[in-house]
């Protein structure tokens, strides 16, 4: 039997090339194409009951998503950057970005994680094995961030046990020493919130390159975040999925229950309104818009592997199109809202701040008789007289003016706002320490919401690989778990933060970036976008238009880019600095990294992303003699798209003449050999072809596996794939 082979499409995962094919590219007289369901190297059965985790619910899924992409950087970067980039003006580039950038990108992970079933490692290793570095880089950028993230975990940890208190005066952060010290004169320089945050909780360093030893506390509750983190996530998304009911939903009641408190204090309104009050020429500066597009990509959560090891675990008819969207629009609804929590509360820390201030220079002005003011003078009167006031008069004694927009301009973003801006408003609410606990609680939730999604990511593609599927998930989350803690040790020292802020600076960037554009790249052209298209319908039943096609293919990947460019100008025109707390003056001063320093941090970045072409070298050149098997069913390639013809080798096209031995499983079960291409296949008689029945493209799965075995134990179906009989699918059944 012969056949003439024509090419074919893949169908539900890789080909192989036509067998017929020679490595020198002409074509033999005979043979016929092949599909093979198998591991690499071998044709191996599924294992009955080795199914893929799954969701329990499709609420479960969605929850997962919302607390993964709904962190920490809703609450305390997007109010930041909505105040320094214009306001409300602010929303128009952020909606824009989201759009163009941030859900293109969100649909092509979730959608390649839903096809491929797979985790990041195997599904660039399906689309291309040469790809295999994008998904090893992913994995280590991942685990660099989960081992800082967790350190803001354990910071929420310290705040929230130490809120535990009868009163606002009993709060830590409410006074300073009373001890006639020096602890009381650098308190007194800074502010109670400030020094407590610094000097109790960090015992910070006067600089990175003076850390000093571990501080027990912050020790004490990292391991009890990395305890926690273990419990939740040991068993995957049977575990942590029944945590995301509280990680995803207990923010947004904490938030209304801020909102609804807020929108009831003095200033409350003023916040809301110098936050949201657009700034029109704002949008001409580049740098607005660029801000825009980085915070869309970091609150996705984008390039982890989270998202497609979470769209793994989904059914293969899930409609995840408009998951995408819904998810979408809630993340921007949340930052939003988030935002005006935010302001309205930092509005009425504002009010109190300016009545302080104002009682504060009446005071001066009263004593020196200066404008009618006396003791008694009210804050009406204050504000009539201020500006009538002599500018050498407001000069001498050092007088701002007390106005709301001085003190909402003072800007706070990250660990600032949370432990130092937002406790010093909490003070001002009564009872201070409730609202204390269910701020640090909601922040609580938040971290570990995304920590869960981190480390999901890291370890679905550590899963993937078959060597570790031997093990026990709990065994090999313990050791990840274990070795994190270990390596954090080095934010519990008192440079802590120091590294922390090294770590999220050039470890989560320029390696995220660079894995993002090549993710785009690979699914756009090299698996190819109509094939990618045609996924997605099969799967949801929808066509993805012009916008999808024009978002994937031109206007993603360039926003991706210039991003990735920028943020390599800016580390290199402007030097990194951090942070260091001046003891002596009570505040904190920037300072250059040493140069040590910045040697680690290029050595992350490099950790980060060159795994991509190391890998493509090795694999294209042969250069490693055994290759791990990264999942099941993977020696097929797919049918790919001409701009990659060039990235196809000798090695990739298999004749009769250069296939493989006879796998060993098939061998332990029968003397049988094949030579694929004429059919020959023979155990004592040299023409006869020992196959199962023949089968036709609506032959049922059940009609194969219900054919009785051939005369060597091993029932072979083939299964014509299209309309003309010169293509088969052939599957070991038995």
């Amino acid at each position: 039997m012969a056949a003439k082979a024509e090419p074919i499409g893949p169908r539900n995962g890789h080909e192989l090339a036509p067998l017929n094919t020679r490595a020198d590219g002409s074509e033999r007289p005979h043979g016929v194409t092949i599909v093979l369901q198998g591991s690499r190297g071998s044709l191996q059965r599924e294992a009955p009951g080795e199914d893929r985790a799954a969701w329990s619910g499709k609420l479960q899924f969605f929850l997962s998503i919302i607390g993964y992409s709904v962190g920490l950087g809703n609450i305390w970067r997007f109010p930041y950057l909505c105040q320094q980039n214009g306001g409300g003006a602010f929303l128009i580039p952020f909606l824009i970005m989201l759009v163009l950038e941030g859900i293109p990108l969100f649909l092509i992970e979730m959608a390649i994680g839903q096809k491929m079933r797979l985790g990041s490692l195997g599904v660039w290793n399906t689309i291309h094995p040469w790809l295999g570095g994008i998904g090893i880089s992913s994995c280590i950028v991942t685990l660099f961030v989960a081992l800082y993230y967790n350190v803001i975990i354990t910071w929420v940890f310290f705040y929230l046990f130490n809120s535990i208190r009868l009163s606002a005066d009993q709060l830590p952060w409410a006074h300073c020493p009373q001890d006639n010290s020096t602890a009381e004169l650098e308190c007194s320089k800074a502010s109670a919130t400030v020094y407590y945050w610094y000097r109790e909780a960090l015992d910070a360093s006067p600089s990175i390159e003076d850390p000093g030893v571990p501080r027990w506390w912050i020790v004490l509750y990292l391991l009890l975040a990395w305890i926690i983190v273990f419990f939740i996530v040991m068993k995957g998304i049977q575990s942590s999925g029944k945590v995301v009911y509280f990680t995803s939903l207990f923010p947004y009641a904490v938030l209304t229950i801020f909102f609804i408190r807020g929108i009831t204090l003095p200033g409350s309104a003023d916040g809301i309104i110098h936050m949201y009050k657009p700034k029109l020429g704002k949008l001409l500066d580049p740098t607005v818009w660029l801000d825009a597009a980085t915070q869309v990509f970091y609150s996705f959560g984008l390039a982890f592997g989270s998202l497609i090891a979470f769209g793994s675990y989904n059914p293969p008819n899930n409609n995840c199109v408009r998951d995408v969207l819904l998810v979408s629009v809630c993340n921007a609804l949340t930052a939003i809202y988030a935002s005006v929590v935010i302001f309205s509360i930092l509005g009425f820390k504002a009010f109190t701040m300016v009545e302080k201030c104002m009682t504060k220079e009446i005071k001066v002005l009263a004593m020196h008789h200066i404008g009618g003011f006396t003791l008694n003078s009210t804050f009406d009167y204050y504000k009539e007289e201020f500006p009538t006031l002599n500018n050498t008069v407001v000069t001498a004694f050092n007088l701002t003016g007390c106005t709301m927009s001085r003190q909402l301009e003072e800007a706070a973003e990250g660990t600032g706002l949370a432990f130092i801006v937002f406790t010093q408003a909490i003070l001002k609410l009564t009872p201070a320490p409730f609202w204390s606990i269910i701020f640090f609680l909601m922040l609580l939730s938040l971290g570990l919401g995304s920590q869960i999604g981190i480390m999901e990511g890291m370890l679905c593609t550590i899963f993937d690989i078959d060597f570790f599927k031997r093990m026990s998930k709990p065994v090999i989350t313990g050791v990840v778990c274990t070795f994190c803690f270990l390596v954090g040790l080095i934010f519990t020292t008192g440079a802590g933060e120091y590294w922390l802020k090294m770590f999220d600076s050039f470890a989560g960037t320029i390696g995220l970036v660079v894995v993002a554009l090549l993710e785009m790249i690979s699914v756009v052209y090299i698996y190819g976008h109509e094939k990618f298209t045609n996924d997605i319908y099969e799967m949801t039943g929808y066509r993805p238009g012009w916008y999808w096609q024009v978002t994937w293919r031109y206007v993603g990947p360039f926003i991706v880019t210039c991003i990735l460019l920028s943020s390599l100008v800016f580390m290199l025109i402007i030097p990194p600095t951090y942070g260091a707390w001046n003891a002596a003056e009570g505040r904190v001063e920037k300072t250059p990294y040493p140069n040590w320093v910045l040697g680690i941090a290029a050595a992350m970045i490099l950790a980060g992303v060159l795994p991509i072409p190391v890998v493509l070298i090795l694999r294209r050149f042969q250069c490693l003699a055994l290759d791990v098997d990264i999942h099941q069913g993977s020696i097929r390639r797919i049918e790919t798209t001409v701009s990659t013809k060039e990235m196809m080798s000798d090695q990739d096209v298999i004749s009769p003449e250069t296939a493989p031995p006879a796998p060993a499983q098939l061998v332990a079960e029968a003397s049988t050999r094949f030579t694929i291409g004429d059919f020959d296949s023979s155990d004592s008689e040299p023409d006869e072809v020992n196959t199962a029945d023949r089968f036709d493209s609506s032959s049922t799965d059940e009609e194969i596996l219900n054919t009785k075995p051939t005369s060597t134990g091993i029932r072979l179906a083939m299964k014509p794939i299209g309309h003309k009989p010169t293509t088969f699918k052939m599957d070991v059944v038995d």
